[in-house]
């Protein structure tokens, strides 16, 4: 058949993409049997001659492990994709738009007409009458607007927990392979020592990128799995072949009625089974739907089910157990093997380790480019390959806390139950949206997301209560790390709101600037004048002050906004909106340039570019049927960057005489002095009129002159008679975010000669 050569090499792909994912993906949850045995029987739960404790434990793990990473990521949370993107933003991304919500201020309804908002085939038409009403309902109420916000920040919150506590609970119990083969004095003094000296070089390698380790995660994961599914079919061929009666249900009911409080609690270690399952959906941009559950349907589900097969099997023949670490991973390894699998499982625990710190580097990228998060350092550490970053401030402090960690607790009971809470908090935010989503998103019945929620909320609610109640055994630490960076984002998108609510109410009309006329009252003197804000439409108050206050002004104005949209990519052909800020002669323009919170930005030379070439380009095709929007009296048109668009308006330097033949060039006059050469070539169809070149010559010379970017420092301060929460959180939260936050990446490359710095008073 003529298609087979082509659905051969797509299954090519998928096997690629799915050998990729094992190392990315699924490190932290194939490491999970190094300590959940040991964690279920921490709550002094004898491990007696019947077995129907251990038989118990494999029965929950066995239908934990299947209901939920299987059931309910596999084959149902994976397809709430937003536009490929997964994970508990994605989802907020995705509810927003069905929803028409935005936690952005300065959104727009041309944003709604990008490529990737329709791809998703958003209809503002439910099927069901219970849809559409609770689709409004959260449209009209604020409050539930927020309530929703703050659902995905703390599920947001609680996996940068699970970034400090997995790290540290992967390689403690890594190392804890020592213990089998020295004194327990001896061990004490090891174990710690070992765990932070492996802890510290993760984080060292962070700087580095995982794309220069990155092609050794895929074979330590899959020596990791092959290793541990094979000790466990030795283990029950050799122990217990008899132990796969214990994967019914049946056991469960024994166990909890044997144990009865004891086995309840015993549920936060079990849970510690399917930790890093939320990275099958986080990860999901990186690959594909297919190749994750490929992975993991066929190689690391059955791995991890012989896994804790093996050690049931093993431990229902081995009873006596002086000590309580005999009940851990390592005793069930072959004694002349146990070295080398001590090996691999410190690299499977680094692997592991290593995924969930960049999915944290992730998460808070995307936090900070949908406003809930202060603007850090974000350094890109490959050119090829798309999301790989690395975050200095967050990787040290993370650090710092990975190492407060396992210094404090010191055994993996307590780290267990702090790890074990942040786990299943996440599933319970993702249930909770995901019941959303089937209603607003997909269009099904509410009924259906009801037995959603139900069925998979009553599970993480069983757990999720477990591991409650060992607050004051560790399950305390994800709390308090979710309530302090809450506190962070929401104080950060409630300041930034605010002031974005000032800058639109103190905007200048339209009409004070046609009363001053094109030369605006003062000299224009050569150059561009790029003018940051925020405002996606009007004259922010800040350039009133300049007018008034200074004697000249550049002779080309751009006010330049850089937002974000609540979608993971914007293609290049729609990355800007350009548009007239009042008359032609005034030369003064609006530049928008829009970013999906997976976007990575251009260097600052490359952006200054495509800006030139996107205003030069709006100046050439500037007809109506080009405009495409209007905001607030503004025509804004689409116009993508230069190397998206190759029948625009491009720039060349120092020789342009090989586009003579196809191109007209707008150049500017030469400079008195000598100096690099820069044009415009200028499409020959359609052919511009006299007065679209000269004002292409005008920009041409503005830019030969050089860019000024003027940046206004805010100072916000809470209005007087404002309660004392709000004057709390705006004079001294937001303000101290605000002063340590970074200034936009356009503006640190400039020189301090070509930046104007103006102090504004924001009073809200």
């Amino acid at each position: 058949m003529d298609f087979g050569p082509n659905k051969r090499e797509s299954w090519k792909n998928v096997l690629t993409l799915a050998y990729q994912s094992l190392g990315v993906v699924y490190g932290d949850l194939s490491t999970s049997p190094l300590y959940v045995y040991k964690s279920a029987f921490a709550e002094d739960i004898h491990h007696s001659e019947t077995n129907e404790e251990i038989y118990g434990v494999l029965s929950l793990v066995f239908w934990t492990l299947t209901l939920m990473p299987l059931l309910k990521y596999v084959f149902i949370v994976l397809k709430a994709d937003d536009n490929g993107e997964g994970g508990t933003f994605a989802l907020y991304s995705l509810l927003c738009r069905h929803a028409r919500l935005c936690s952005l201020p300065n959104c727009q309804l041309a944003d709604e007409e990008l490529s990737e908002y329709q791809k998703d085939g958003i209809s503002s038409i439910s099927k069901s009458f219970l849809g559409s009403s609770l689709k409004s309902t959260l449209e009209k109420h604020k409050l539930l607007q927020r309530l929703l916000l703050v659902l995905a920040l703390i599920g947001t919150c609680m996996v940068i927990g699970d970034g400090v506590l997995t790290p540290a609970i992967s390689v403690f119990s890594a190392v804890s392979g020592l213990e089998l083969s020295m004194s327990k004095e001896q061990h004490r003094y090891v174990e710690v020592p070992a765990a932070c000296a492996i802890l510290v070089f993760l984080f060292a390698l962070q700087h580095y990128g995982t794309n220069r380790v990155g092609f050794l995660f895929a074979p330590v994961v899959i020596t990791w799995l092959l290793c541990i599914s094979a000790i466990g079919v030795y283990n029950i061929c050799e122990w217990n072949p008899h132990v796969y009666q214990a994967l019914s249900p049946y056991y469960m009911y024994k166990f909890l009625k044997k144990t009865q409080k004891k086995g309840w609690m015993s549920l936060g270690g079990i849970l510690l089974c399917i930790t890093g399952s939320e990275a099958m959906f986080a990860d999901l941009g990186h690959f594909s739907q297919l190749s994750i559950k490929v992975a993991f349907t066929f190689v690391v589900y059955p791995s991890l089910i012989l896994a804790y097969m093996g050690q049931a099997a093993y431990l229902s023949k081995h009873h006596i157990n002086e000590t309580d670490y005999r009940i851990g991973f390592y005793v069930s390894v072959p004694e002349k093997i146990r070295w080398p699998v001590l090996v691999i499982a410190i690299l499977a625990a680094v692997v592991g380790s290593q995924s969930i710190i960049t999915g944290t580097f992730s998460i808070i990228k995307q936090c900070s480019a949908l406003g809930c998060f202060p603007k850090i350092k974000i350094i890109h550490t490959s050119s090829k390959i798309h999301g790989q970053i690395y975050i200095p401030q967050i990787n040290w402090t993370l650090m710092l806390l990975c190492l407060a960690v396992t210094v404090g607790f010191r055994d993996t009971k307590r780290m267990g139950n702090a790890s074990g809470l942040a786990v299943i908090t996440v599933m319970l935010v993702t249930t909770c949206l995901m019941s959303l989503v089937i209603v607003l998103c997909w269009h099904k019945s509410v009924s259906l997301a009801v037995f959603f929620l139900f069925f998979f909320g009553s599970i993480e609610a069983l757990y999720f209560s477990a591991s409650l109640m060992k607050f004051l055994e560790g399950a305390w630490v994800p709390i308090a790390l979710a309530l302090i960076f809450s506190v962070i984002m929401y104080v950060w998108h409630y300041g930034t709101l605010k002031k974005y609510e000032f800058d639109v109410q103190n905007k200048v009309s339209i009409n004070w600037l046609l009363g001053l006329g094109p030369t605006l009252g003062i000299v224009r003197v050569r150059g561009i004048g790029l003018i940051h804000t925020e405002l996606v439409s009007g004259i922010p108050a800040i350039f009133s002050h300049f007018v008034t206050n200074l004697l000249a002004f550049h002779q080309v104005v751009v006010f330049l906004c850089i937002k974000s949209v609540p979608v993971p990519h914007v293609s290049p052909g729609e990355r800007f909106l350009v548009g007239r800020v009042g008359p032609k002669g005034y030369r003064l323009y609006r530049c928008i340039a829009r970013y999906g919170y997976r976007d990575i930005h251009k260097d600052d030379i490359e952006f200054e570019k495509d800006l030139a070439c996107s205003i030069a380009e709006f100046i050439r095709s500037e007809r109506p049927e080009h405009i495409t929007r209007m905001e607030n009296h503004e025509k804004m048109t689409v116009i993508g960057t230069s190397s998206s668009n190759s029948q625009g308006v491009s720039i060349c330097a120092d020789g342009g005489d090989d586009h003579e033949d196809s191109s007209e060039i707008v150049s500017a006059k030469s400079p008195e002095k000598p100096r690099k050469r820069v044009r415009f070539v200028v499409p020959e169809s359609p052919r511009i009129d006299s007065e679209a070149r000269e004002e292409l010559r005008e920009l041409m010379e503005a830019r030969e002159s050089g860019m000024a970017f003027i940046l206004g420092h805010s100072y916000v301060r809470a209005k007087k008679g404002s309660n004392l929460m709000k004057r709390i959180v705006i004079n001294y939260g937001y303000d101290f975010l605000r002063r340590n936050s970074r200034e936009p990446t356009y503006a640190l490359s400039i020189p301090h000669a070509s930046t104007l710095e103006v102090g504004m008073v924001y009073l809200v």
